[in-house]
């Protein structure tokens, strides 16, 4: 048994970098390659969503200007390498694209080729993926709140139509089943605000082993973790 949705926590980069007598960006140069990397194990093992926690909220207001600077232009970078270059895994994988977040308040420049991006890879139907950037959990519950009040203000909703299955239908992932598994590396075990809607029935996994160091042993071992879990649901 495979996970349908796999939710990725890529966490370690910057102890990485330290491990390394680094800059912590360089860490960060590091994870953006073992995430093109990862994303093709996930697309050979068969799973068909995958979505990648790459930035928080709270990072962009909490990391080092110059280090913020430096993911964001890697994020840039790699953007322009899923423009310009057809063997990218994205492509080869027919791998669509989605960013979620509060994209708004990345530059310009980055929103426009995150766009392109999205548009590139629009009717590709093999494999999934949302990179999540500038995003926040809670916040993403109140983003979806807002859009209904907004609906129900103009009469399109009643109190009696909110449920499950629309707040579900608000979210950044809409459209697409929640995640079966939830896989953090570098050590810490909590869910750091990401996808806490989705992920009520999630496996959760964890491993010391820090983003830029997963191998492809690492990443087996905890898609067999996975199958031997008995999924309850609550019940």
């Amino acid at each position: 048994m495979i996970p349908d949705h796999l939710a990725v926590i890529l966490d370690g980069n910057r102890r990485f970098a330290k491990q390394m007598l680094k800059a912590p960006w360089i860490g960060h140069k590091y994870g953006l390659e073992k995430t093109r990397q990862v994303l093709q194990w996930t697309c050979e093992a068969g799973i068909k969503y995958m979505t990648a926690y790459v930035l928080s909220l709270e990072n962009i207001s909490t990391r080092p200007k110059k280090e913020l600077k430096m993911i964001l232009n890697y994020l840039d970078q790699e953007t322009e390498n899923v423009l310009g270059n057809k063997d990218h895994t994205v492509h080869r994988f027919k791998i669509k694209v989605r960013f979620i977040g509060r994209l708004h308040i990345l530059p310009k420049a980055l929103q426009k080729k995150m766009a392109a991006v999205e548009e590139m890879t629009k009717k590709y139907k093999d494999h999934f993926l949302n990179i999540a950037v500038a995003y926040g959990g809670q916040q993403e519950i109140v983003d979806a709140t807002k859009r209904i009040l907004i609906k129900g203000l103009g009469g399109a909703i009643k109190p009696s139509d909110i449920d499950e299955k629309l707040i579900k239908a608000h979210l950044y992932t809409n459209g697409q089943p929640y995640p079966d598994m939830v896989f953090r590396t570098g050590g810490e075990k909590r869910l750091s605000n990401f996808l806490p809607f989705q992920t009520a029935y999630s496996e959760l996994i964890f491993t010391d082993t820090t983003w830029p160091s997963l191998t492809k042993k690492d990443f087996d071992n905890a898609l067999k973790e996975f199958g031997k879990r008995k999924r309850r649901f609550g019940k």
